[in-house]
């Protein structure tokens, strides 16, 4: 049964930091590129970071760069996103992906 189960997320104050981590299971992890969402409410869900599997380039959407790192552990078959220095417009739901498997999201809300 393949799985990708995400943890981490939570209420945070603005200017704080939070990791997610997504663990994956039921498919060869380590051949899959390794991708972030988030979906604010009533917005689309937008692509947050990647990382290849291939060459391990990293991208990111531009209202994150700097503050957001994405990595992965292929012997734990897991992948993070650190977030630091959130701010109120970071809260969404966000998802880890691995196409075409997905996460069941977990909520991160940042606010005083």
């Amino acid at each position: 049964q393949v799985q990708l189960v995400e943890s981490g997320g939570g209420l945070v104050q603005p200017g704080g930091s939070l990791t997610l981590s997504c663990v994956g299971s039921g498919f060869s992890f380590k051949l899959y590129d390794a991708k972030w969402y988030r979906q604010a409410p009533g917005k689309q869900r937008e692509l947050v970071a990647a990382k290849s599997w291939t060459d391990g380039n990293t991208t990111y959407a531009d209202s994150v760069k700097g503050r957001f790192t994405i990595s992965r552990d292929n012997a734990k078959k897991t992948m993070y996103l650190q977030m630091n220095n959130l701010r109120p417009e970071d809260t969404a739901v966000y998802y880890c992906s691995m196409s075409p498997y997905w996460g069941q999201g977990t909520q991160v809300t940042v606010s005083s």
